[in-house]
């Protein structure tokens, strides 16, 4: 399949409802924070030059910048994930009738393992970044399409908390006992995180939508 920022939302769900196993949940993830990322630099753009926000004019363009460039990289990570999951079954299929075979085999499923499950966890930091943007913006930007930035939040949340469980899944693959510790102790907070983030926007949306 073509790179994910080059086809078509029709292409993309197509080979997504396939049988083929990429792109598969983190792929969908990435793109779920790159929707998000769009979403936010569209309240950004709509919110920049309005009476009332000018004081916020270089945070506003900020925003815009970095949502734009996040936008670029999660859609590079969903063609990514789809990568590491290749050589991910490439490392299954290696031969293994000798002990130096076995051992080769088992390094590089390992090797494997660590990139499939470091791939989302990007996806998911980066996601966050997205959901960063999104609770600076909702405190002013253009009350007319608050909603806009509410959707961008809670997409940014499901992109996080979707591609942390495909750093899971990985996760259960690695003997690397120092690694996985460290990973599920940067889950914990990247999840904390998102949801102290989540409830933040849904309070302030609130008192905006009343």
């Amino acid at each position: 399949m073509e790179k994910l920022l080059n086809t078509n939302c029709g292409a993309f769900l197509q080979v997504l409802a396939s049988k083929q196993p990429t792109p598969g949940g983190g792929a969908a993830s990435a793109l779920c924070g790159a929707t998000a990322a769009a979403l936010t630099a569209m309240l950004a753009n709509l919110t920049a030059g309005k009476a009332g926000s000018e004081e916020r004019e270089q945070q506003t363009a900020a925003i815009i910048a970095k949502a734009d460039e996040l936008r670029a990289e999660l859609g590079a990570l969903a063609d990514d994930d789809a990568a590491v999951f290749g050589k991910f079954m490439a490392a299954y299929k290696l031969p293994k009738t000798t002990d130096e075979e076995k051992a080769a085999r088992t390094a590089a499923i390992q090797t494997a393992a660590i990139a499939a499950a470091e791939v989302p966890m990007q996806i998911a930091e980066k996601a966050a970044q997205v959901l960063e943007l999104a609770q600076q913006l909702i405190d002013f930007g253009n009350p007319n399409a608050i909603s806009d930035g509410t959707v961008s939040a809670l997409m940014a949340r499901a992109a996080v908390r979707s591609a942390l469980y495909n750093v899971k899944i990985n996760l259960g693959m690695i003997k690397d006992e120092a690694y996985t510790a460290a990973a599920r102790a940067k889950m914990q907070r990247l999840e904390a995180d998102a949801l102290a983030a989540e409830e933040y926007v849904l309070a302030a949306t609130a008192k905006i939508l009343k």
